[in-house]
């Protein structure tokens, strides 16, 4: 099985990922999450298949995410609105993101990560 691999090939945290999925042999497809970033419809796919609040999609250590004041916009906002705000920019979603037929994988937990690819 090959996996969808979203990255910022700067994030030290994105590499250290991707060096762990090299290392265990896991086929990915690697896409920038910047140049093209997740759509609402993916992102409306995603979201359930993960089992995580739409608000642990977002790069809440962000720079983007703090200039435009999210920790206090979003509990205001419909979930609708979070997954359009999210498809907008890549800057603003969390990564790496891991996707595959079953799981949708945030951030980079090596326990996690070993228990589910």
């Amino acid at each position: 099985m090959k996996y969808l691999f979203l990255l910022y090939p700067k994030c030290s945290t994105c590499q250290k990922a991707k060096k762990w999925l090299e290392e265990k042999g896991i086929e990915y497809e690697e896409r920038h999450i910047v140049e093209e970033n997740p759509t609402s419809e993916e992102l409306k796919n995603w979201i359930p298949s993960s089992g995580l609040p739409i608000k642990k999609f977002f790069n809440t250590s962000g720079i983007l995410y703090k200039e435009m004041k999210l920790k206090d916009k979003l509990p205001t906002m419909t979930d609708e609105e979070k997954i359009e705000l999210l498809s907008t920019n890549g800057m603003l979603v969390k990564r790496p993101l891991v996707i595959g037929n079953d799981i949708v994988l945030v951030g980079f937990k090596v326990e996690e990560w070993e228990k589910l690819i």
